[in-house]
């Protein structure tokens, strides 16, 4: 099972390395992860052996407070709770500060000249001055109290944290101070006004004060910018709407968004937001998805489309049939989506969680350990705790808890608002690292459903009275094919006829009457059984089926009427990203079951290298483990319930939003647009969290590294160069700001585009291993190998029309020994990679003597 818990009392990366050890320990539990950012935790067991109560009682035997959340997935009223602490947090500087100023004036006033009352001036009144020091110094002790509660509980308990740190720090120095109140009283009962006065002079009371409003005051900051990393998650909160319309008979009624029950009908007018995921009943509307996907653009909405909550009526009113409510619905699954992601931990963070288990303790050690080498070398009592102080204050464990979590909260709410949902912070960190790419070429490269690319009416007829017989024949099929010829029909505004006698034939196509003749729609062989002769026709088809494109033949009364041509078309995007794929070092391969020829037209038109053809959908999970076998680390993309498998087997699978379900659910990224350009910019996202991440990481080892050999007086027999606790504290609050603040700079990250014409970078370098040989289904594979620049030519060719000049050209040099060579129709020219060297000349006489012109050779 697994459970989602509030956890409170939390303070540095200590505390939740603390309660996740404890926790662990617990019969039963199999993982737990426990997020500092958002003061929860997730924890999977087994209901069998363990419970709830169990697993709160773990976290409170360690001194802090837990409880099961209200909802499936970390609470979302953060946001609310998290301004309730800022305020808290704001009040209490405010009034640290108020006494903090009057405290400073009364022990620092004199250093610089500025006058003092006369009953606090003299060694006569040194007992006076001590005193109001003190005093002023309570009201900050009372607003700090949570350091020392937490503190001390914390220490008792065997695990200290942050707040104890502070908490030992600032007692010492009150401690330190009441001792020397005392010293001054006895100094003026015996008539000692030097030792009086020498003593007045050495109060720590201001540097107690000062730590802890500095702590406050980093503190407020550092909430205050955590606040911010939760934006995405409070703007999707903010997106639910409130209140529905449901239709009750002839009346609308408004109810809460609560009350809707799958099956209820929802009316939606013009400008309010659409209360649950459903399908149009009736009307028709404009719907902004933005919100959803990130695309600006509206999408028209007619009867039978589905509709998702938190999009956006534009204009228009529709009835809808409530399918997914509550926690069901599209946007509820996205905040749980990013809460989890949010609060997950990359493998990158295991490093600064194992120093945080023990970094508290050891900085304990190393205060008491300089403290006393300080005294034992002769100086100072006074001398030698300021700088236990120190080396207390300026650690700072917190900067290396939030280096991680901070960045992974920003960056999946970047992505959310793109319309990439991260699942966890592993696949991100993974992302981050794959070379190789394989992209599902049906619905993923493609539309994923047939489209008109090609009407060509016989000579005579024009080409919407063509349309007119073509739609009018098809109406009555229910294949997919036909539904496209209808679709583009009734895009053009082409009205069809009424026919009669209609039939399938399986296999050919379809028949029927119309007007008395009959008309006939459907393959080659049909034609060929019904006697109608192709003439030109048949060498155009051939032309088309060679760009991977499905020709249909019309025709009526052994008279050829035209020809059709279907395919799944390329989505406009495919091509750029693979380009951008490329000129990031990420090779592409493209998986499909369609034969070779088709797979061909669709490889070259987006320019990828490599691609396998005629692959079974169980074969799919088997050709990422080849390319795994290889040594590479793979990212598979796909859409369809026979992509689940391969998305698993890759090391991040990513999914097409607009896929199934199964899909969706087996894949580690999922993409809300259907748009390859999204993985571009999901990959340069992870690039970009990851470079963030390390940067938090290494401040945060870099200043303790730094700051606690400094404040322990390493350098001062040297360079005199020594940390006062005020100052340690000063730095010990900018520390975790400025962790948090750089993972902040992930909002304005913006997707980088090399361009169309952009060169592809060398892969990354991985160790390859020997590929295996592996007994498999006969599948086709075309490999273009890596060449070496100075072994590559490029062939400019003219004469070329269609893929069957391409293969001919390809054929003829392919032929010469040595020679590997991949042709582009669009481009005219072939590119030749070459084992050895050869002649231009012998280059060119092959190209010749298949027809063709040679214009240049580079």
């Amino acid at each position: 099972m697994k459970q989602h818990y509030d956890v409170t009392g939390m303070s540095c990366a200590a505390c939740s390395a603390h309660i996740e050890k404890s926790v662990g320990k617990v019969e039963g539990v199999q993982s737990v992860s426990v997020s500092l950012l958002q003061n929860n935790m997730t924890v999977v067991y087994d209901e069998a052996k363990t419970d709830d109560g169990a697993i709160i009682k773990a976290v409170e035997s360690g001194g802090y407070g837990a409880s099961v959340s209200g909802g499936a997935a970390p609470a979302a009223s953060s946001p609310l709770g998290m301004n309730g602490e800022i305020a808290d947090m704001k009040h209490r500087l405010i009034v640290s500060i108020c006494f903090l100023i009057p405290l400073m004036y009364v022990s620092m006033g004199h250093m610089m000249g500025l006058p003092l009352p006369s009953f606090l001036v003299g060694a006569e009144n040194s007992l006076l001055f001590a005193f109001t020091q003190f005093l002023l110094t309570l009201p900050v002790l009372y607003e700090g109290r949570k350091y020392f509660i937490s503190g001390f509980r914390a220490l008792r308990t065997g695990a200290p944290n942050m707040d104890t740190l502070i908490a030992i720090g600032s007692s010492a120095a009150v401690v330190y101070g009441i001792i020397a109140i005392y010293q001054i009283g006895y100094a003026l009962g015996q008539a000692d006004l030097e030792l009086a006065h020498k003593t007045a002079m050495d109060l720590y009371f201001e540097s107690s004060a000062t730590i802890l409003t500095l702590i406050t005051c980093g503190k407020f900051l550092e909430t205050r910018s955590k606040g911010r990393t939760g934006e995405a998650i409070a703007r999707l909160i903010d997106m639910r709407p409130k209140t529905a319309v449901v239709v009750r008979g002839e009346d609308e009624v408004t109810v809460p968004v609560e009350q809707v029950r799958v099956g209820d009908i929802v009316a939606v007018r013009s400008g309010q937001s659409i209360p649950v995921d459903g399908v149009v009943e009736n009307g028709s509307a404009t719907v902004d998805e933005s919100a959803l996907t990130g695309e600006s653009i509206p999408v028209q909405k007619e009867v039978g489309d589905s509709v998702s909550s938190a999009t956006v009526n534009q204009s228009g009113y529709i009835h809808i049939r409530a399918l997914k409510v509550g926690n069901d619905t599209t946007l509820a699954q996205i905040i749980q989506l990013v809460e989890e992601a949010g609060s997950s931990k990359a493998p990158i963070s295991r490093l600064a969680d194992r120093i945080s288990g023990i970094f508290v303790p050891i900085v304990i050690l190393i205060a008491l350990l300089a403290t006393a080498v300080w005294l034992l070398a002769g100086y100072e009592p006074g001398f030698a705790l300021s700088i236990g102080i120190a080396v207390l204050v300026v650690s700072c464990p917190c900067a290396l808890g939030l280096a991680t979590p901070t960045a992974i909260m920003v960056g999946t709410g970047v992505g959310a608002r793109s319309g990439i949902l991260v699942k966890s912070a592993e696949s991100l960190e993974t992302l981050n690292q794959i070379n190789t790419i394989v992209l599902d070429k049906t619905g993923t490269i493609t539309m994923g459903r047939p489209y008109v690319t090609d009407i060509i009416p016989a000579e005579g007829i024009s080409e919407r009275d063509f349309m007119v017989l073509a739609a009018s024949v098809e109406m009555p099929s229910e294949h997919p094919l036909a539904k496209a010829i209808i679709t583009r029909a009734r895009h053009d505004g082409v009205i069809s006829a009424a026919i009669t006698d209609f039939r399938e034939l399986p296999g050919q196509g379809v028949r029927a009457r119309l007007g008395g003749r009959e008309l006939l729609a459907g393959n080659r062989k049909m034609m060929e059984n019904f006697g109608t002769p192709l003439g030109e026709f048949e060498t155009r088809a051939s032309a088309l089926a060679a760009q991977g494109k499905t020709p249909l033949f019309f025709s009526s009364e052994r008279k050829l009427l035209g020809m059709i041509a279907i395919a799944d078309i390329v989505k406009p995007t495919s091509r750029r990203a693979v380009t951008e794929l490329r000129a990031m070092g990420i090779e592409p391969v493209m998986l499909t079951g369609d034969n070779e020829a088709t797979a061909e037209a669709i490889r070259q038109q987006v320019d990828i290298e490599e691609m396998v053809s005629q692959v079974l959908p169980a074969d799919k999970e088997r050709e990422v483990r080849r390319i795994q076998d290889m040594g590479d680390r793979v990212a598979m993309v796909g859409d369809g319930i026979n992509d689940a498998p391969a998305l698993v087997r890759a090391d991040v699978g990513i999914a097409i939003g607009a896929g199934t379900d199964i899909a969706i659910e087996s894949a580690d990224i999922v993409l809300m647009r259907s748009d390859l350009l999204d993985i571009v910019t999901a990959i340069q996202l992870s690039h970009a969290v990851i470079r963030n991440i390390r940067q938090n990481l290494f401040w945060a080892f870099f200043y303790n590294a730094i700051g606690i050999p400094i404040a322990a007086g390493v350098f001062y027999p040297l360079l005199h160069l020594k940390l006062s606790p005020m100052f340690a504290a000063a730095a010990m609050s900018l520390s975790s700001v400025c962790v948090v603040s750089n993972a902040l700079r992930l909002r304005l990250f913006n997707t980088k585009l090399a361009g169309e014409n952009a060169p592809p970078k060398p892969k990354r370098a991985v160790k390859r291993k020997k590929e295996k040989t592996v007994k498999q289904m006969p599948v086709k594979v075309k490999k273009m190998k890596r060449r070496k620049k100075d072994m590559q030519k490029i062939i400019s060719i003219e004469g070329m029309s269609c893929g069957h000049c391409v293969a001919r050209v390809e054929k003829a040099l392919n032929a010469l020994e040595g020679v590997e060579a991949k042709v582009d129709l669009e481009k005219k020219c072939a590119e030749i990679a070459l084992a050895h060297p050869i002649d231009d000349a012998v280059l060119s006489k092959a190209v010749t003597d298949a027809g063709y012109e040679v214009v240049s050779i580079q």
